[in-house]
């Protein structure tokens, strides 16, 4: 095990006490320390002048851990505790820590921005840009559309791009499965119908069995997890195959999943700026379940 922390940040609001709930569980299943955060963001560059602005609070006087301990008392199952108050912006500063911990676990939305808000601007900027896998606990009770098989039981759901799949992502979805006692769920999905143009407005379907494309799709699916299947022989894992956006299969199987894994898009070379990808985020926005978005694995590793 790791002896690196999982990190939950809070910010007082109902949606991060959820989260550090389950980064408790998620540090006791690793047998890690649990280092809670609350960054407080006190000044801004663009305060007006002549606005008196408050600094930052002492260790002892800040509210939001304070209600932390309150939250906790009483649980007799818990990790190591640390408590951390820092100051700046939580969009900044919360990556960074992730280069500290093995796990990073935020509400889906905070105190601040807007009430119609799916996903905060903080769990966004973590998900696109810490070193470690960041997890995101959304608010109970949303609904998913569309419908992918599953039996009962506990399930990790992780989405494969055969075409250009990561190691690391499956790596990390088998290893939440062990330590869950659950069975991984695989989503490989490929587009169909695929599109040919032959001249600006003119569309020609192009000739491809789509029977063909499945099966090979199917064929790479096994490939790809037969290496963790092996390293892994006590997990069950079952695979699902179907054509069409991949985001929207992933948001259908995280209803009644322990947690979705997706992975964070590569940096490529004419656009080294980290980037989340439209699956990732569109999964962030709507599944039913928790969701870690896993860093790439670093080019050489």
């Amino acid at each position: 095990m790791s002896t690196l922390p999982v990190i939950a940040a809070v910010d007082g609001s109902d949606d991060s006490l959820r989260a550090l709930d389950w980064a408790v569980d998620a540090a006791l299943g690793r047998g890690a320390p649990l280092r809670v955060v609350h960054v407080w963001q006190y000044a801004a560059a663009w305060t007006p002048p002549g606005v008196l602005v408050a600094g930052p609070p002492e260790p002892d006087e800040d509210e939001v851990l304070d209600q932390v301990r309150t939250h906790l008392e009483g649980r007799a199952d818990r990790p190591v505790m640390e408590y951390v108050g820092m100051q700046g912006a939580p969009g900044a500063v919360l990556p960074e820590l992730g280069s500290g911990a093995q796990l990073l676990v935020l509400g889906s939305r905070g105190r601040g921005g807007f009430a119609s808000l799916l996903l905060g601007s903080n769990g966004m900027a973590a998900a696109r840009d810490a070193d470690c896998p960041v997890v995101v606990v959304p608010r109970p009770g949303r609904e998913v559309h569309g419908e992918v098989p599953a039996g009962p039981g506990p399930r990790v759901v992780v989405g494969l791009q055969v075409d250009s799949p990561d190691e690391t992502t499956l790596s990390f979805a088998f290893a939440e499965a062990a330590l869950r006692g659950a069975r991984v769920q695989v989503v490989a999905a490929y587009p169909w119908p695929p599109q040919a143009w032959a001249s600006p407005g003119e569309f020609v379907p192009p000739v491809i069995d789509q029977d063909a494309v499945e099966d090979e799709t199917r064929t790479l699916t096994e490939a790809l997890l037969a290496p963790h299947r092996e390293r892994h022989p006590d997990i069950d894992t079952e695979s699902y195959v179907a054509p069409g956006d991949a985001a929207g299969h992933l948001v259908a199987a995280s209803k009644n999943a322990d947690l979705v894994v997706v992975g964070r898009h590569r940096r490529r070379l004419l656009s080294p700026a980290r980037l989340l990808g439209s699956v990732a985020q569109a999964v962030l926005l709507h599944a039913a379940s928790p969701v870690a978005v896993v860093p790439p694995t670093a080019p050489g590793e």
